[in-house]
């Protein structure tokens, strides 16, 4: 049987312009047909590979006490420590403890009239018992950004637009974030779900695995495997590549189940995004591509905006209500009185 999910060898960027067409094609073909791909090439050494996990694997290995002192529950900006079944996807618990990290900037001051979304950017939470976590994740994410850039530039070509298409929404202040993830085994776990069925919202996603399995994507009607594939991260595309392809290019459906008992899967997921001031405009595809676009998909329990604060927002909200209720009560009992 095919492999359903492709490796695609990013220094063919870089082996003339033949090359290029193809990777091209490929690349196109890969986020349309089945919306998720294996990176190669992207130039992250083993060893960083290695320093991220082992990273990961220290913190969550930390007493409960030390990791809850960061919980995400005391940050306005969604960042920080979460235990297991505290995330929600589409109301159920997901089984996975997690630290969410973001850009590290100053926080906007909130004047008369500021959208809720300034309320995002801000400072990270860091273990004071683990002072060589921040250089490690810090540097994790510069690497990734570099080759997040490098891939969009790519996508943007690979439609027929100038490869600067996006800079002008992401380009000075992007809103990029990341997780460190581990998923308990099954006999520590009340169901195997790890993270419930969803799409991600951003411009790319670059997940590293450990060893274990658990992603799975939706195609086809069927649930297919992302195994891991050393040296390799798995790329899918989000929500905002959606909407600017007018659904030419679809966001992917996937989920993780949680690895056997005595087991522990690490994962490190990365989430590039646009500005969160930006708008996401839609492209002037070419004839060709335009007629395949099907319109971003619809689904009215969780509209996608074109304004990228917002639906950072919205999602946020929605998966951490316990952070909404500490820090965006207003928001709460404005919905709760519009229903």
């Amino acid at each position: 049987m095919p492999r359903i999910i492709p490796v695609l060898d990013l220094d063919r960027l870089e082996q003339g312009a033949s090359e290029l067409r193809t990777f091209l094609l490929d690349l196109r073909t890969a986020a349309r047909d089945v919306g998720f791909f294996y990176l190669s090439g992207h130039g992250i050494t083993q060893s960083e590979i290695g320093a991220v996990l082992d990273a990961a694997r220290s913190f969550f290995a930390l007493p409960e006490a030390d990791k809850l002192a960061i919980e995400m529950a005391k940050s306005p900006q969604f960042r920080g420590y979460t235990r297991a079944g505290g995330e929600l996807t589409k109301g159920k618990a997901d089984w996975r403890e997690q630290l969410d990290i973001g850009v590290e900037r100053a926080t906007i001051p909130q004047g008369l009239g500021a959208p809720a979304w300034t309320r995002l950017q801000g400072p990270n939470q860091w273990p004071a018992v683990f002072p060589d976590l921040k250089p490690a994740l810090l540097a994790w994410q510069a690497k990734a950004t570099d080759v997040a850039i490098r891939l969009l530039k790519a996508f943007a070509l690979s439609l027929d637009q100038l490869q600067d298409a996006f800079d002008p929404i992401y380009r000075g202040e992007p809103n990029h974030r990341m997780k460190i993830v581990r998923y308990p085994g099954r006999d520590a776990t009340g169901d195997d779900q790890g993270v419930g069925a969803h799409k991600d919202g951003g411009f790319l996603t670059l997940l590293l695995q450990d060893e274990n399995k658990g992603l799975q994507v939706e195609y086809d009607g069927s649930w297919v495997d992302v195994d891991p594939i050393p040296g390799t991260l798995v790329v899918n595309i989000g929500e905002l590549l959606e909407l600017a392809s007018n659904g030419y290019l679809r966001a992917t459906v996937h989920r993780v189940v949680t690895p056997p008992a005595g087991v522990e899967r690490i994962s490190v997921p990365f989430f590039f995004s646009a500005r969160l001031d930006a708008t996401i405009p839609l492209l002037d595809l070419p004839e060709d591509l335009a007629a395949e676009a099907r319109g971003p998909a619809s689904d009215p329990d969780n509209p996608l905006f074109r304004n990228v604060g917002a639906n950072v927002l919205k999602s946020r909200l929605r998966s951490h209500p316990d952070v909404a209720r500490r820090h965006y009560a207003d928001l709460v009992e404005k919905v709760a009185a519009a229903g």
